[in-house]
């Protein structure tokens, strides 16, 4: 049977280097690739998106993955340039979110950098909703990228067990597909993600089915358990 483990990149860096691991992001990779190693789990293929933090990530488990551009998340700084300034326009409460937001994130120690604020749902909510022009990827162009994505692993139908080291929404796209659920379940389980963290899909004659979601048995301490 066909196994697809889905494997959330590590802890990224901060607000204005989000695309690279923290060092906290790397030690979750090298857990993450050593109980891979003491399960006698060994990958066929090992996938990643084409973001520095994928990569860096796929790294621990491979010294030569294969980056797939069309597992990216999407590209939450450029959403933000296109909607913020619209949005802070017709609404204050947002306006001032977002200058608070903007101030606290100067503080390389502030927990801004490790949460997501009203603010970043509002403009993610904006997005999804297509409520303003955007110079970035629609929702509607990313979901589509990450289903056709999926759709594409049948080619590598040969391969026994691969690893995907993608992000939280293209991972939430994946799992929320196996049960046609609605787009709000994608980011509740998107959101429910721990950075490393692998969701393993296996291969029935009717298709991929859920096998297990969001494990984490590597990161034994509480303290290397990270949402973002």
């Amino acid at each position: 049977m066909q196994e697809l483990y889905l494997i959330r990149h590590g802890q990224a860096g901060l607000r204005s280097d989000y695309d690279r691991l923290s060092d906290l992001g790397h030690q979750q990779a090298r857990l993450l690739a050593e109980w891979f190693q003491t399960q006698g789990i060994e990958f066929d293929l090992v996938l990643s998106g084409g973001l520095r933090r994928q990569r860096e990530t796929a790294a621990a488990l491979s010294r030569d993955p294969t980056a797939d551009p069309a597992w990216n998340e999407f590209d939450l700084d450029a959403v933000y340039a296109s909607i913020a300034p619209q949005l802070a326009a017709v609404d204050d409460e947002f306006r001032n979110e977002f200058e608070s937001m903007t101030a606290q994130a100067a503080d390389p120690s502030h927990p801004v950098h490790r949460a997501w604020r009203p603010s970043d749902f509002q403009v993610v909510k904006a997005w999804l909703e297509g409520r303003f022009s955007v110079d970035c990827e629609t929702w509607l162009a990313f979901h589509q990228r990450i289903l056709q994505a999926f759709s594409n692993l049948d080619a590598n139908s040969e391969m026994k067990r691969i690893a995907l080291v993608s992000s939280a929404t293209p991972i939430g796209i994946s799992t929320a597909k196996l049960f046609e659920a609605p787009v709000r379940q994608v980011f509740e389980l998107a959101g429910s993600l721990h950075n490393a963290s692998f969701t393993l899909f296996k291969k029935r004659p009717t298709g991929w089915a859920l096998a297990g979601f969001n494990h984490t048995p590597h990161l034994r301490e509480e303290k290397l358990r990270t949402f973002r």
